[in-house]
């Protein structure tokens, strides 16, 4: 029996922290070594072009992220890797998406809204912004994907993406001998796989999410021993020196809480127990080590692999040539159903 094809990606656009450590980079290791599904996880590099940017900075960026994939365990032995500009039936599916998705569906997207109001501020609303949810789905229909890793800001593109695979499927309804999948669909309905990702907080805010844009509140995967020490210990927690999870009256703690707790897999009760009699001090000076020490072969490992940009790149090669391989097949069957010669 086949396994169910996953896919996914990171946009290339900055050292990743924590957050997206926690959030998407160790769910993408846990799912393609519980052996149960096909994984393919890319570097969304053609998504990151929807933000401000610098060219300079952008091919550092890219290899900074293929890096950290291998590094943090993604074995492209057992996942299908690549770079998302260098299969090119991604955009152009998307672009046929464009034809057949409503402006009504793209309009009441939150993070078109939320990213709209940001970018403002330097005047670079632009189309991408909208359209961003169309790749996505190309992203994911192009292969197939019965699964999709997604945290509660992306459910909703997944959502336009199960539309569109059945706007599609109603408007070029195909040959149950030549579509791909069952019944003459050409797309399946991706189904959402809710992934344990817990919402990491600035350490200097801790009301607001872990973001680069606050690199005093991120703690970064590269970070020193001696620059997560000094974040930790510096992070903002309360007047009350009781280590107690209370994410309403006590944000600061409660987030230290749950980082520690991700990255010993230890439940939070054990924790509170286990610092029962100790103040802010000891609990952030245990913290402080064990992320040190989690992301020690981390950064050793990046380092070395960075230090050979082309052998990087060779081995997302080899699952650039696959996934062309299959993406040309599937537009092929999709040209060929629209119409196009």
């Amino acid at each position: 029996m086949n396994k169910p094809i996953i896919v996914s990606g990171i946009q290339p656009s900055g050292h990743l922290h924590i957050g997206n450590y926690l959030g998407a980079l160790k769910n993408f290791v846990d799912l393609q070594n519980s052996n149960k599904y096909r994984p393919f996880f890319f570097i969304a590099d053609y998504h990151s072009l929807t933000e401000d940017y610098d060219i300079k900075e952008k091919p550092t960026q890219i290899l900074d992220l293929a890096a950290s994939y291998l590094a943090a365990g993604l074995n492209p032995k057992k996942s299908t890797l690549f770079i998302q500009s260098h299969v090119s039936a991604h955009t152009d599916l998307a672009w046929i998406f464009n034809t057949i998705t409503p402006m009504g569906e793209l309009s009441r997207m939150t993070q078109f809204k939320d990213k709209s109001q940001e970018q403002n501020k330097s005047g670079n609303v632009n189309a991408g912004l909208l359209t961003y949810p169309i790749l996505m789905a190309a992203d994911i229909l192009i292969y197939d994907a019965n699964v999709v890793p997604v945290g509660d800001d992306q459910s909703q593109h997944l959502e336009l993406a199960r539309i569109i695979a059945r706007k599609f499927n109603s408007r070029f309804p195909a040959s149950p001998k030549t579509a791909s999948q069952g019944g003459g669909q050409t797309f399946t309905e991706s189904k959402a796989l809710l992934t344990e990702s817990p919402r990491i907080m600035s350490l200097d805010d801790p009301t607001k999410k872990m973001s680069k844009s606050r690199p005093a509140g991120c703690i970064f995967l590269d970070d020193t021993q001696e620059v997560v020490e000094k974040k930790v210990m510096s992070a903002t927690t309360d007047s009350d020196s009781v280590v107690r999870y209370d994410p309403e009256t006590k944000p600061g703690i409660s987030n230290l809480l749950q980082i520690l707790s991700s990255l010993s897999n230890t439940p939070i009760p054990e924790l509170e127990e286990q610092f029962s009699n100790k103040n802010y001090g000891e609990f952030k000076s245990t913290l402080a080590k064990k992320v040190s020490s989690h992301f020690q072969n981390f950064r050793e490992e990046k380092a070395r692999l960075l230090k050979n940009p082309a052998k990087l790149l060779k081995i997302f090669a080899a699952g650039e040539n696959l996934a062309n391989k299959i993406t040309a097949k599937k537009l092929a069957e999709v040209k060929k159903i629209i119409g196009l010669l």
